[in-house]
């Protein structure tokens, strides 16, 4: 039985040697994208706003799916951690923005904290090249 190859997709950031991961993984035609945030070379992107860093947030996970041969079209999943569940609608518009006419299965969940304080989502996917 042939192995599958493994692609990894790196953004550069130390955190990827320092925790010991990539941006997103594709082995097959399945494509993991890491939990993403607002980050930008050591900047937050959107402080204060769950919409703006929420919009960051699918942009940059759409890049690291083109470098992994996929697309937004190809996401089945999204799971979004939110530390205040209370803006759900900013962090839900901004989604829908990306995947009204997709519409991945998704969840959204509260989490007490995320690595920095002023970070307000996170967001994971899974895609399938069909």
């Amino acid at each position: 039985m042939e192995k599958t190859a493994r692609q990894n997709i790196l953004s550069g950031t130390a955190w990827e040697d320092l925790v010991g991961y990539s941006r997103a993984v594709r082995i097959g035609n399945v494509v993991e994208v890491a939990g993403t945030t607002a980050t930008d070379g050591g900047q937050i992107i959107g402080l204060d706003s769950p919409y703006e860093q929420t919009k960051f947030i699918l942009l940059k996970m759409e890049k690291a799916l083109q470098q992994a041969g996929a697309s937004l079209q190809d996401v089945i999943r999204t799971r979004m951690y939110v530390t205040d569940i209370t803006q759900w609608q900013e962090v839900g518009r901004a989604h829908s923005e990306f995947f009204r006419d997709i519409k991945p299965a998704a969840s959204m969940v509260e989490v007490k904290a995320l690595i920095d304080p002023r970070l307000l989502v996170e967001i994971e996917a899974t895609a399938v090249l069909s």
